[in-house]
C-alpha cells in the first residue's frame, strides 16, 4: 500500500532563559519593548508533522513518500529521513526560501516566547499529486497533514478530482481556518483525525453535529491522551483503545504525529483497525518518553514485547509478521 504523507517540513530551534521573562519587563514602556535574552541552552531539532509522520512509518518499514517544501538547507535533514526509511524524491526545495523554522526561548516559569517561520512550506502549494503517483505507479492513501493552507485545499480537491482516497488531519491549522474551510477538508475523507478538543472545535466551526460528521467520512479517528484513542463508522459500535503503560514522561511533542504513523503504517501493512492503532499507541508512547519528535528508536524485539503486554499475545503475532 503506497501512502503519501503531505505537511509541514520543519527545524526546531529551542532556547532555555535561566531567569524569568516577567523580571525583564518594565510597565509603562510595553509599547517599545526592546530585549535580548542570553541563553544557556540551545537544541535544534527536526519537525514538521509531514516530517514527523513520514518518520515513524518509516521506522516500521512502510515506506511512506513525503509530500512537502523545504529550502536549500533541507540536505542534512533529507539524508536523515532517507536513512530512516522515507522517500523524500517527492520534496519540493525552494529556490529562494529557507525550510520552514521554529524559534522559541523557554525561561524558568515555562513561559515561551516563539516565533514560527513559514518559508519554504508556503511553495507546497505548488505541488501536485498527480506527479507523485506517476514517479511511484499510483497512490492508495493521501494524508493531508498541517501544512500550508492553500497547499491543503489543493491536496484534498485534487484527490476527490482523481479518486484517491485521503486522510483529513487539520492539527494546528484548524485554529485558523473557518467552517467553509474545514467543510472543503473533511467531506469524503476515509480518515478525519483529531483530538477531543479539535473534535469539539470541528463540530463547532462547521455546525455538524458529530452525526451528520460521521455521515460524511468513512472513519473518524480521535485522540484521547492518556486515554488512548476511539474509532468511529457510522452505524457501527465504536472501537477504543487504550494506551501501553509508559516508562516515563519525557516530552509530549510529537505524540500525535506518532500515533498517526503507528495507524496510517497498521492500515499499509493490511491489519484490523483495532490493531492498527493499538500499534499507534505504542508508537505514541515510545515517543512520549523521548525528548524530541524524532529522536526515538524503535528495537523491534522491545517494541513487540511491551505490545504484547499491553495487548496481548494475539494481537502481538499479527502485527509481528510486519515487524520481521
Amino acid at each position: 500500500m503506497r501512502i503519501a504523507v503531505t505537511g509541514s517540513i520543519a527545524n526546531d530551534h529551542l532556547m532555555t532563559f535561566p531567569g524569568r521573562f516577567a523580571d525583564q519587563f518594565v510597565a509603562d514602556q510595553l509599547h517599545t519593548v526592546s530585549l535580548s535574552f542570553l541563553v544557556d541552552k540551545l537544541d535544534v531539532r527536526r519537525g514538521g508533522v509531514g516530517a514527523n509522520i513520514a518518520f515513524g512509518m518509516g521506522q516500521l518499514g512502510t515506506k511512506p513518500i513525503l509530500v512537502g517544501a523545504a529550502g536549500q538547507d533541507f540536505d542534512e535533514y533529507r539524508a536523515w529521513l532517507d536513512r530512516h526509511g522515507v522517500d523524500t524524491a517527492s520534496v519540493r526545495i525552494s529556490e529562494t526560501l529557507h525550510t520552514a523554522r521554529f524559534v522559541c526561548t523557554t525561561d524558568a516559569d515555562h513561559n515561551q516566547i516563539g516565533s514560527f517561520y513559514t518559508g519554504a512550506m508556503s511553495e507546497a502549494r505548488l505541488i501536485e499529486l498527480k506527479t507523485v503517483a506517476d514517479r511511484v505507479g499510483g497512490l492508495d492513501l493521501v494524508s493531508i497533514g498541517a501544512d500550508d493552507p492553500e497547499a491543503m485545499l489543493r491536496h484534498t480537491e485534487e484527490c476527490r478530482s482523481r479518486g484517491i482516497p485521503f486522510a483529513a488531519d487539520f492539527s494546528q491549522q484548524i485554529a485558523r481556518m473557518d467552517g467553509d474551510e474545514i467543510r472543503i477538508l473533511l467531506d469524503g475523507a476515509t480518515y478525519l483525525f483529531s483530538n477531543e478538543y479539535e473534535k469539539g472545535l470541528i463540530e463547532s466551526k462547521t455546525g455538524w453535529t458529530d452525526a451528520e460528521i460521521l455521515s460524511k467520512v468513512g472513519h473518524r479517528v480521535t485522540t484521547l491522551g492518556a486515554q488512548g484513542v476511539r474509532v468511529e463508522r457510522a452505524g457501527e459500535a465504536p472501537i477504543e483503545v487504550g494506551c501501553p503503560d509508559e516508562e516515563r514522561k519525557a516530552d509530549p511533542t510529537g505524540v500525535g504525529d506518532a500515533f498517526r504513523a503507528g495507524f496510517l503504517s497498521g492500515l499499509a501493512w493490511g491489519v484490523s483497525l483495532e490493531r492498527a492503532a493499538q500499534v499507534g499507541c505504542m508508537l505514541a508512547t515510545l515517543v512520549i518518553e523521548t525528548v524530541g519528535t524524532q529522536e526515538y528508536r524503535l528495537r523491534r524485539a522491545h517494541f513487540m514485547e511491551r505490545f504484547a503486554k499491553a495487548y496481548g499475545d494475539e494481537a502481538a503475532s499479527e502485527v509481528r509478521v510486519h515487524l520481521s
